[in-house]
This record gives C-alpha cells, sequence and structure tokens, in this order.
C-alpha cells in the first residue's frame, strides 16, 4: 500500500483544529474574563494558608528521586497488562521476552536499594 501526503492530511486538520480550539478559548476568555484587581485580590493564596516568608526554600532532591522512581515503576507495570492479555498468542517467545523485562526490572529495583535511594534520612 502507498502512501501520499494527502493521506496526512486528516492528522494535519485535527492538530490545526486542537491549537486554533486551544488557541480560541485562550483570546475569548481574555477578552470575557472578569478585569477586578485589586491589592488584595493579587496576593498568593494556597489552601487558605497566607504565604509567609520567600517560597524558594530548598528541600532535599530525595522527594524528587522518590516521585520520579515511583513513575518510572508504575509506567514499567503498565507493560505487563497487554502482555497478560495476550498471553496465550505471544507464546513461550513472549514469555521469555517478558521474564527479560522483569529481570532488568529487578536489575534497577536492586541497585537503586543498593543505593539506598528510598531511604530516608
Amino acid at each position: 500500500m502507498q502512501t501520499n501526503q494527502l493521506s496526512y492530511f486528516p492528522i494535519l486538520m485535527q492538530f490545526l483544529l486542537a491549537v486554533g480550539f486551544v488557541v480560541g478559548t485562550i483570546i475569548v476568555s481574555s477578552f470575557l474574563g472578569p478585569k477586578r484587581r485589586s491589592q488584595h485580590k493579587d496576593i498568593n493564596f494556597e489552601c487558605g494558608i497566607e504565604s509567609v516568608g520567600n517560597a524558594r526554600i530548598p528541600f532535599s532532591v530525595k522527594y524528587f528521586l522518590v516521585a520520579i522512581l515511583f513513575v518510572l515503576f508504575d509506567v514499567e507495570v503498565i507493560f505487563l497488562y497487554p502482555w497478560a492479555i495476550n498471553f496465550k498468542e505471544l507464546g513461550m517467545e513472549g514469555m521469555i521476552k517478558m521474564v527479560i523485562f522483569m529481570l532488568l526490572l529487578l536489575v534497577g529495583f536492586f541497585y537503586i536499594v543498593k543505593k539506598k535511594a528510598l531511604e530516608w534520612e
């Protein structure tokens, strides 16, 4: 089957429609939205607690590390679902590939545990 540039036209149209909708919504909301400004209204407000001090307080990188590791292992678990659904169709080859995948995950997990990345001080 040959593809030409005309077959990409629906994708281009969908992209342009999405971008146009976002830009149009931002422009229309800036014209229609209220424009009341006051010193009391423009102060920072977070969860009902008044802001005190500087917001640029440094905190531990461990928080980001744990968050990234959670996302990493959470995304890896997503790959298990299609494999489990197609287990019979994939046969022994699929099983071997999944065992290799899980072994690589375990190697990464044991590396993280060895480096004590999940331990808080």
